[in-house]
């Protein structure tokens, strides 16, 4: 692994240089955009009875939202929420599921795909973008949509894709006291921000510490109960922030597989450094488990390094270890010497699968549809 001049980190025009598309501003500024989310999202109406099932349908970081929304909604409340990353939705869906349609740009081929499937099967529908076609059909057909802002790399909009699910679910009478928790991640956002900024010298800075420490190695992070897709989000922004493969798993069903993988670690575990998201919340039965599997797979050569949540609500907590996750994989991105917002392979493959004719089918029927 060739060696790193870390001062890169302190220096903010070097920064800037690498970062030239200012993604760090998303994370400085996340407590702003939680607390705009949620403005925007109090002024959505609907007027649904209450549905039997929820889909959130999206993909990437148009989808996180509902993965979240799923853990954090686990013990409170009783209609099964489910995550749809596929063309179609599956065979339970009808017309007392609500289908929540997501895709920033409005015109993700999988989202407007689903979009036209829910319509098909008369589901209770909402949708969620920047614009686009799904804006557009969304109008056309009387079916709520939340224009979110524009002109931002979808994985930034995490506070505009998420903070409206659990606000809906308020709306539905599904859940209470939304709002006292999205004041609190404003709040928490404040102190992560602040902590990580890029003013914060490497040694008082736990992500700029966290990001030398995984430079030259492939990230794999572990979550728990309400940080499963937290882990899941943490891996996707080092694929696409920094560029870097990464991996994700969950207590405790790593333990009866994953686990097994580090028994040979020696012979490759140079390559990995494991991140554990920590809680002082933790149910007993999992943290046995956290303890127990670092000291199994740690007497190898393996980097393990501990991220740990702030805060009182369960969201606020989530959202804090998504915010530390942010700031970490710009700051490998810098160190890795790439702007961390473009996105060239995901470009690249959606022109690729524009040949193929699959969006425009589902266009023209959408068109067939609105024209009744």
């Amino acid at each position: 692994m060739d060696l790193v001049d870390l001062s890169v980190l302190d220096d903010l025009e070097k920064i800037k240089r690498v970062d030239r598309s200012d993604m760090l501003s998303f994370c400085v500024d996340a407590p702003k955009h939680y607390r705009k989310a949620a403005l925007l999202a109090e002024r959505f109406s609907i007027d649904y009875s209450k549905p039997v099932n929820i889909i959130v349908a999206g993909m990437g970081g148009s989808a996180i939202g509902g993965e979240l929304l799923k853990d954090w909604t686990r013990d409170v409340t009783k209609v099964p929420i489910d995550v749809c990353r596929e063309y179609r939705l599956p065979a339970y869906a009808g017309k007392s599921t609500l289908v929540v349609v997501v895709s920033y740009s409005g015109e993700t081929e999988e989202s407007l795909s689903v979009f036209l499937d829910a319509l098909k099967r008369k589901c209770k529908m909402v949708s969620i973008s920047s614009g686009g076609e799904l804006q557009k059909f969304s109008e056309k057909l009387g079916i709520p949509h939340l224009r979110v802002p524009s002109g931002m790399a979808p994985r930034a909009t995490l506070p505009y894709l998420f903070v409206p699910l659990p606000l809906l679910l308020q709306k539905l009478g599904l859940t209470s006291k939304v709002g006292s928790e999205i004041s609190e991640i404003v709040d928490t956002l404040q102190v992560v921000s602040d902590a990580n900024a890029p003013d914060k010298p490497i040694q008082n800075n736990i992500s700029k510490k966290l990001a030398s420490r995984l430079y030259g190695k492939i990230p794999i992070v572990y979550g728990f109960g309400i940080y499963r897709a937290v882990a899941q989000r943490f891996k996707t922004q080092f694929n696409e922030n920094s560029k870097v493969p990464a991996k994700w798993e969950f207590f405790p069903e790593l333990d009866h597989n994953e686990i097994v993988g580090w028994e040979t670690v020696e012979k490759f575990g140079k390559c990995f450094a494991l991140i554990f998201i920590r809680d002082t919340e933790e149910p007993e039965a999992i943290r046995l488990r956290i303890e127990t599997t670092k000291e199994l797979i740690g007497k190898g050569h393996l980097e393990i390094f501990e991220v740990r949540s702030l805060g009182a609500s369960k969201m606020a907590r989530m959202c804090s270890v998504i915010c530390t996750g942010d700031f970490t994989s710009v700051y490998l991105a810098v160190l890795n010497g790439v702007d961390p917002t473009p996105v060239k392979t995901i470009g690249l493959l959606k022109e690729k699968l524009k040949r193929s004719g699959v969006r425009d089918k589902v266009i023209n029927e959408l068109q067939k549809i609105a024209a009744r």
